[in-house]
């Protein structure tokens, strides 16, 4: 008998490199105020990999937005409201 959603199994990081990259990015000053962080998609995707960024990005409750090859990290829960 199912009883619902199966928790998400925790994400492997690749390697040494990819957790100090993802441990920098929330060691920024904007980061730390619940601002806002953009990283180039290719460098996420070949240091980290998209899964393992978008885990840890979900783990923190972090939004993420993908446009013309940049992630733009929320750094908060607040929501996000598209103006125009």
């Amino acid at each position: 008998m199912d009883i619902g959603p199966h928790p998400t199994p925790p994400v492997r990081l690749p390697g040494p490199d990819a957790a100090r990259w993802l441990t920098q990015i929330f060691a920024c000053r904007a980061a730390a105020q619940g601002g806002v962080v953009r990283r180039k998609a290719s460098d996420v995707d070949r240091i980290v990999g998209r899964a393992v960024f978008v885990a840890e990005m979900r783990r923190r409750g972090f939004p993420v937005m993908e446009n013309a090859g940049q992630y733009v990290i929320f750094c908060n829960s607040a929501p996000i409201r598209r103006l125009c």
